[in-house]
């Protein structure tokens, strides 16, 4: 019990500590005196903000926080999606860009680049909406072929049809990318690969609703994930309505990640790796594997945006190229290292 204390503390901690820095390093340098007089002069009003600190006033709270909560409130979400894939399906290398819940966001957004979409009284948040609706369109596809496959959600199953939607809707995506002009296709292609550029307290807000409702059903489901671990059967005998449940925390992780992907774009392996490492350090209990991989999974994006604001200044990487750079590597050991341990 300690040691779990001691780890969720540390955790949060470097959580907190990443948002700080993420805060303080950019193109405008500032100290942690000026970050914290201009949030409470924003929040409580009870800091008067001085001539010196008026000119990064607007860059701290208007550009850098937004993006850096929103940042970490993508990886969070990626995180527990994918975390609940992996638990649900009883498979380490499911995330949900393996069900095809990503792609279908994907397309939605490509959809909207590409006819240059725009729902009137949605105005700026129509590509995010679309995004999202797609997301979830995408996951009842994959239940309905499951259904008609088989008759019941096999785990199997549902893999399988997630790869193959997965793989039908990644080639109409590149259709829409050959069909586009040159600028088209530049907007997409950075859109697939992530970024948090120019998102702000709108974009925060769109994402927040969903992922607090998503993040309390699924933190609230660890008892199923747990029983389930144990098979279908198993759960069923404890009494646990397993097609409801499953339908449940599916379409909860979809939201999330449906979500997710509307508000940053595309951003793989977060929710691949970071609750494999989760489950490495703290087992496999779900009561402690999902509130840490909103931590983790949180704190990884924070420093993987933060390293592509500014390693290449002024310009920008997309995060979707930090988090792949980062994120196979250290999947390539866990898995070497998992396989080595199966094999003992």
């Amino acid at each position: 019990m300690k040691k779990q204390i001691l780890l969720y503390a540390i955790v949060i901690l470097v959580a907190f500590l990443s948002i700080v820095m993420s805060l303080l390093i950019g193109a405008v340098d500032a100290n942690p005196g000026d970050i914290w007089a201009i949030i409470s002069h924003h929040l409580f009003g009870s800091v008067a903000v001085t001539s010196d600190i008026q000119s990064i006033d607007a860059i701290i709270w208007d550009i850098r926080l937004p993006r850096v909560l929103l940042a970490f409130m993508v990886g969070a979400s990626l995180s527990l999606a994918g975390a609940a894939f992996q638990g649900l399906l009883r498979n380490p290398l499911v995330d949900p860009y393996t069900i095809g819940v990503s792609s279908g966001a994907s397309l939605g957004a490509v959809l909207v680049i590409y006819l240059q979409i725009q729902i009137g009284f949605l105005g700026g948040y129509t590509l995010p909406i679309v995004a999202i609706l797609f997301s979830l369109l995408t996951l009842l596809l994959v239940l309905i072929i499951t259904r008609f496959a088989g008759n019941s959600y096999s785990n199997e199953t549902i893999i399988l049809t997630g790869v193959i939607i997965n793989s039908f809707i990644g080639a109409l995506v590149t259709y829409f990318i050959a069909m586009s002009n040159a600028d088209g296709t530049k907007q997409i292609m950075f859109w697939l690969m992530g970024s948090f550029s120019g998102r702000n307290w709108g974009h925060l807000q769109l994402l927040l609703p969903f992922f607090i409702v998503a993040t309390v059903v699924i933190l609230s489901q660890y008892r199923v994930l747990n029983a389930l671990a144990l098979g279908e059967e198993s759960a069923h005998y404890l009494g646990i309505n397993v097609r409801r449940k499953q339908i449940l925390i599916l379409s909860s992780a979809a939201v999330l990640t449906g979500a997710a992907v509307a508000v940053s774009g595309a951003i793989g392996f977060v929710g691949l790796v970071i609750p494999h490492l989760v489950r490495m350090v703290i087992g496999s209990n779900h009561r402690n594997v999902l509130p840490l991989s909103i931590f983790v999974g949180g704190t990884f994006l924070v420093v993987a945006d933060m390293i592509a604001r500014t390693i290449i200044e002024p310009s920008e990487l997309p995060i979707g190229v930090v988090t792949a750079l980062v994120g196979a590597p250290i999947f390539t050991v866990l898995l070497i290292r998992q396989r080595r341990k199966n094999q003992v």
